[in-house]
């Protein structure tokens, strides 16, 4: 049965952040997608606008063939490079809040969980690419900045090339019914938001700190790189800015403005907090230099390390363990940049 292009627009416009046009046109890759991700923050689901009747001609197309699948190698879209980018990071900070608790998390589940956000992307419209080496890639990469969550920027960078790399058309296949897609796409769907809800709900201010951790350590990395940091905010203050293009200047008393600015500076008072707490642990004043915080570690792990005080054992595990870890904070970060702001 042809797919029509006025259907297409009403599903687009009633629930076309859930995916349902791209479900009706048997897109179930860029179904899952939009329903994961709410139409790519909005703006995908709005660019689409342009494309739907291509997208409709396609699935008719497809409809109308039955012989073998297309050959040769899709062009290269710079788009489906950068969206494999963005949803590879996407979900790997997802993983990040859900399951960093596991053993062994940055070895397979945050390799697993970016590479899978890649593959997602890859297979949407009529293309694919190869399993084996783009998931081979992220797990190849996953040791660099291990135990960061960093780390997920190389991961997603390397399943993102080799996706590219072996990108392909899609082989034909049998349609299914749209109980056995729907099936599939429940699934792959619950997966994804289980143990973030579970996370949300049952631990929601460790989980609310660790989003804030884990998003304080990005702007803190790409402080590094001024440019990319003021790409950074910009993208987190997005949303408020599409809602100014939407209804005008908000003025100070919007609440959505306050309430996107207040979780963006929770984000920077929260390093700021451990920041404090990390100089206390070495016993050092906020600015000390590099030299400062260097002898200070050495000279605490001397007198803290297990080895050596054997009568209080335990009691001197958890000091040598926060010296550690206010140590390797205070010298992976910078002072963040919420007074440039």
């Amino acid at each position: 049965m042809a797919k029509g292009l006025l259907v297409t627009y009403v599903l687009w416009a009633v629930g076309g952040p859930a995916g349902l046009h791209h479900l009706y046109l048997g897109r179930d890759s860029h179904a899952l997608l939009w329903m994961l991700t709410l139409g790519g923050g909005g703006l995908g689901w709005l660019w689409e606008f342009w494309n739907l009747p291509n997208f409709v001609a396609q699935a008719n197309r497809a409809q109308g063939q039955k012989q073998s699948s297309r050959e040769g190698i899709p062009p290269l879209n710079p788009i489906r490079f950068f969206a494999q980018m963005v949803v590879g990071i996407y979900f790997g900070l997802v993983a990040l809040i859900s399951f960093s608790s596991m053993a062994n998390f940055y070895i397979v589940g945050l390799p697993l969980a970016v590479g899978l956000g890649v593959l997602l992307v890859a297979t949407v419209g009529n293309q694919t690419s190869d399993f084996k080496n783009t998931l081979g890639a992220a797990f190849l990469t996953s040791p660099i900045f291990y135990g960061r969550p960093i780390a997920i920027l190389p991961i997603s960078l390397a399943a993102s090339i080799t996706a590219q790399k072996h990108r392909r058309y899609k082989p034909s296949v049998e349609s299914e019914t749209l109980s056995v897609r729907l099936y599939r796409l429940g699934l792959a769907y619950l997966a994804f938001t289980g143990p973030l809800a579970y996370s949300t709900l049952w631990n929601t201010a460790a989980t609310l700190s660790y989003v804030a951790e884990t998003l304080g350590s990005f702007l803190n990395w790409f402080s590094f790189f001024p440019l990319l940091g003021r790409l950074m905010e910009s993208v987190l203050l997005l949303p408020c800015q599409i809602w100014w293009l939407l209804v005008g200047d908000p003025g100070i008393n919007n609440c959505y403005f306050q309430e996107w600015e207040k979780f963006y500076e929770f984000v920077h008072s929260f390093q700021d907090e451990k920041r404090q707490l990390a100089y206390q642990v070495l016993g050092l004043s906020d600015g000390a230099t590099n030299e400062e915080i260097h002898r200070s570690y050495r000279e605490l792990v001397k007198v803290w390390h297990p080895d050596h005080n054997q009568h209080q054992r335990e009691e001197a595990q958890r000091h040598f363990l926060e010296i550690q870890a206010a140590y390797e904070f205070l010298t992976q970060t910078k002072k963040p940049r919420g007074s440039q702001r």
